[in-house]
C-alpha cells in the first residue's frame, strides 16, 4: 500500500467514526429529551388532586392517568392476599404484599401493592401474618405500571407466594371484577408493612453522560487524526 492509500484509508475511516460516535451522541440527546418529556408529564400527575375509587374507576384508559394520586375507600379482601416473591426493598430481600380491594359504592375491585414485608429464610413456605383491618378502609396511594415481571419456571403459579401477578390470569383465577390497573400504597410504614418506594426517575443524567463520552471520543479521534496525518505529516515532516 502506497504512502498516499494509506493517507485516505486513514482519513476516510477517521471520518466515518467521528460521524458513527457524533450520531450516537446526538441519539442520546434525543432520549434524554424524550426522558425529560415523560418525566415532565410524572411530575404533572403526580401533582394533580388525587383521584377517588369511583373516579378511578370509570377512567376508559387508566395509563393515561399514571403515577397520579388516588384516595380510595373500600374493604380489604385479606383471603386474596398475594405475596410476590424475590421484590426488595432498600436492598434487602423480601415480599409485595398485594391485596385486592373492594371499592366503596360498586362492585370494582382493584389490586394494591400494600407494602413490603421480609421473607422466613428458614421456612420459605412460610407466609408472613399481617395486621389486615377489617371494615371500611381509606388509604392514600398512586396508580402505578404492572410489576416487572420476573423468570419464573413452569406455568402458572397458583398460591399465596408466587414470582409474578398478571391480573387479567388473576381476574380469572378469582372471579374478582378487578380494575386493569395497578395502586401502589404510599405512606409510613403500618400493619408491618414498609412503604419506601423508589421513586419514579427516568435517569436523564445518565444519557447525558453517554452523550459526553460520543462527543467527546469523536474529539479526540479529530484531535488524533490531525496531529498524526496533518501535523506531523505536512507541517513536521521529519518527526512522521
Amino acid at each position: 500500500m502506497t504512502a498516499r492509500s494509506k493517507f485516505w484509508l486513514i482519513t476516510l475511516s477517521s471520518l466515518l467514526a467521528i460521524a458513527v460516535t457524533l450520531a450516537l451522541g446526538r441519539w442520546q440527546l434525543s432520549r434524554a429529551a424524550q426522558k425529560q418529556a415523560v418525566q415532565a408529564s410524572i411530575d404533572e400527575k403526580t401533582g394533580s388532586p388525587p383521584l377517588s375509587g369511583p373516579a378511578m374507576a370509570s377512567l376508559p384508559d387508566p395509563a393515561q392517568e399514571m403515577y397520579r394520586g388516588v384516595s380510595l375507600r373500600g374493604r380489604w379482601l385479606a383471603e386474596r392476599t398475594v405475596f410476590l416473591d424475590n421484590r426488595p426493598m432498600n436492598g434487602k430481600p423480601g415480599l409485595y404484599v398485594v391485596t385486592p380491594m373492594k371499592l366503596e359504592g360498586g362492585e370494582a375491585v382493584i389490586l394494591v401493592q400494600r407494602g413490603w414485608v421480609a421473607r422466613n429464610f428458614v421456612d420459605r413456605t412460610s407466609v408472613p401474618t399481617l395486621d389486615t383491618p377489617a371494615g371500611v378502609v381509606e388509604i392514600g396511594g398512586r396508580i402505578v405500571p404492572p410489576l416487572s415481571k420476573l423468570y419464573e419456571l413452569g406455568g402458572t403459579e397458583t398460591g399465596p407466594i408466587r414470582q409474578n401477578l398478571d391480573i387479567a390470569q388473576f381476574r380469572a383465577e378469582t372471579g374478582l371484577p378487578l380494575l386493569s390497573v395497578w395502586v401502589q400504597q404510599t405512606g409510613a410504614a403500618s400493619e408491618g408493612l414498609l412503604r419506601e418506594w423508589p421513586l419514579a426517575r427516568m435517569g436523564v443524567d445518565k444519557n447525558y453522560g453517554y452523550a459526553f463520552q460520543w462527543f467527546g471520543l469523536s474529539g479526540l479521534i479529530a484531535i488524533l487524526y490531525v496531529w498524526f496525518q496533518i501535523v506531523r505529516r505536512f507541517i513536521y515532516p521529519k518527526r512522521a
